[in-house]
Formats: structure tokens, C-alpha cells, sequence
């Protein structure tokens, strides 16, 4: 699906059986494309450190008999939706940004823009809405969860030019897509604490090793136009830094955890989590790109098994 992408209204990089193509208007499909709609790997890495801080602080607040099984429901329910709606502000955006640089890059070159199925005013205006999306779903929180929010889009608008001044845009993409780590607790707590921050902190390395495995599929592309990320700067060994970044994410966790006072089926969802990035590792071939985008979608069942065991730990303290 290369040079025929644009005519079928498809775009190279994504699944052609999906929901957009099957249930909307063909005439809404380049802003489906534009939100990443088609694409749902990406707002779900976005809500998963969100959801996890959110089970995390229920289960501190079960703790001391705090928790609320309605405002966990509504907390969770806020920060899917939210997830969808800013991942596909913040796409629109990057889109934006990028539409030169996504014209030289075949992955990326029957997008919406540069195929020309869209225009930038259009895009402009598909973005604000879905900010404004974004607004209301924020004003539902607490005072301090809503000027988190504010604050993390100043994270947003740095990360699509990262790519141009440093080789590590990868950890700007984390300091931004893991900002949720922070706001799930604000939700329950209102204030911040050391349990959230340690989850930052894991949830930013988990996020520069997935997007470095990702960010190989484009590795050939980005050197010829001088596109800067964490693939050319770990070249063709990146395998220490992947330990070195999925490592830490597991030590912060685990950290985040015990600061927390979670209990065992947290730690055992951990536990799997870090078998299945060490299987990440060992099978890596950064050579092949579909195998580098199918281990970077993995990671939502990574963030998936996280959650899982935040959420039972969470009932077996509730109930």
C-alpha cells in the first residue's frame, strides 16, 4: 500500500480492515488519520500510565478506607476519553508540524497532509476541536489536576520539534505521553506525593524504549534528511540502552509501588511486565520493521498486565 495509499484513502502504516474504514463516511477518513483513529496503539500507551496511577491511589486510598468504586469508574472513564481526544490533538498537531519532513519519509507520506486529502486550515480546525474535547474532559477534575493538565501542554508543543535540536526527541515524547502518571493520584489525592513521581519517572523510560523500537522503521529515511532520534543515536546496538531504559522503568515502578503500600498482585503484574519487555530485548531485529512495530504495539498488553495487577491488588484491599 505505497504509491496506491492515497487514492484508496488509506495511509501506509496502518491496518486496512479497521473500524474508520468500515463504519465512517469516507470523507471523514483523513481526520480519523489525522487523530490516529485508525491507530489505537498510540492513545491506549497514552492512558495506560494514567490508569495505572489512578488503581495505584485507590489502592492507597483503600488503605485508609478512602476509596470511592464510582469515582474510580469516573476517573478511569475521564482519562480513556481524554487519552483518545488529546493523543489525537496532539497527532493533528505533530502533523502539522511535521508535513514537510512526513513528505520525504515513505512510512509517512500518504498521510492526510502530504497526500494532500487534507489542507493545514482543515487540520488547524480538526485540531482545536479535539483540544476543546480535551477541555471539557479536564475541567471534570480537581483544581490541581486541571493546572497539571494546562501545564503538560507546554510538553505537547515541544515534543514534534525535539526531533530537530536533539537525538533523544524519545524522552521528550515521555516527559509529555507519561504526564498521566502524575494526574491519575492529583485525581484521587489532590496533592502530589513520591508514589506518582517515581511512576513518572518509570513510565518516561518505558515510553524512550518503545519508541526507540518504533523509531527504527524510519531509522534509513531520518538519516537522509536529518530527522534526529534515539534509533540513530543507539545505531545498530541498541540492545544495552533497551536494559539500561526498560530496567529502570521496572525499578522506578517497583519503587513507585512500594511507596505506595500496593499489594501482591501489583507486584506480580510487575513481575510479568518485565518478562515481557526482557522478551522485547532478546528478540529485537532492528532490521526487520514489521517486527519493530509489532513489539512496539506489544506494549499495550504490557501496560494492559500492569494495570490488571493494580486492579486486583486494588479489589483484594476493597472488598
Amino acid at each position: 500500500m505505497n504509491t496506491s495509499s492515497a487514492d484508496s484513502g488509506r495511509v501506509h502504516d496502518a491496518p486496512s480492515n479497521n473500524w474508520v474504514y468500515r463504519a465512517l463516511p469516507r470523507a471523514l477518513w483523513p481526520y480519523a488519520q489525522l487523530a490516529r483513529w485508525d491507530r489505537p496503539i498510540g492513545w491506549q500507551l497514552l492512558m495506560w500510565p494514567c490508569l495505572w496511577s489512578v488503581a495505584l491511589a485507590s489502592g492507597a486510598a483503600a488503605a485508609t478506607g478512602q476509596f470511592s468504586a464510582g469515582r474510580f469508574a469516573f476517573h478511569c472513564f475521564l482519562f480513556i476519553a481524554g487519552a483518545i481526544a488529546m493523543r489525537g490533538a496532539g497527532c493533528t498537531f505533530n502533523d502539522i508540524i511535521d508535513h514537510d519532513i512526513d513528505m520525504e519519509v515513505a512510512r509517512t507520506r500518504s498521510r492526510p497532509l502530504p497526500s494532500g486529502r487534507v489542507s493545514r486550515f482543515q487540520a488547524k480546525a480538526f485540531m482545536v476541536l479535539q483540544a476543546l474535547v480535551g477541555l471539557v474532559i479536564l475541567l471534570q477534575f480537581n483544581a490541581f489536576s486541571i493546572s497539571l493538565g494546562i501545564l503538560s501542554l507546554g510538553l505537547v508543543a515541544i515534543y514534534p520539534f525535539a526531533k530537530r535540536f536533539t537525538d533523544w526527541p524519545q524522552f521528550f515524547l515521555g516527559l509529555a505521553f507519561s504526564w498521566g502518571a502524575i494526574m491519575g493520584w492529583t485525581a484521587e489525592f489532590g496533592t502530589l506525593s513520591l508514589a506518582p513521581v517515581l511512576l513518572y519517572g518509570a513510565a518516561i523510560a518505558w515510553t524512550i524504549g518503545y519508541d526507540t523500537i518504533y523509531a527504527y522503521q524510519d531509522r534509513e529515511d531520518d538519516e537522509l534528511i536529518g530527522v534526529r532520534s534515539t534509533a540513530r543515536r543507539f545505531g545498530d546496538n541498541p540492545r544495552p540502552w533497551l536494559i539500561g531504559l526498560y530496567g529502570l522503568a521496572i525499578v522506578l515502578m517497583l519503587l513507585s509501588f512500594l511507596a505506595a503500600g500496593a499489594g501482591l498482585f501489583a507486584y506480580l503484574g510487575l513481575l510479568v511486565a518485565a518478562v515481557l519487555l526482557i522478551y522485547q530485548i532478546l528478540v529485537l531485529n532492528i532490521h526487520d520493521p514489521a517486527q519493530c512495530l509489532a513489539l512496539f504495539k506489544f506494549n499495550g498488553v504490557v501496560g494492559l498486565i500492569i494495570f490488571a495487577g493494580l486492579v486486583a491488588a486494588l479489589l483484594v484491599r476493597a472488598i
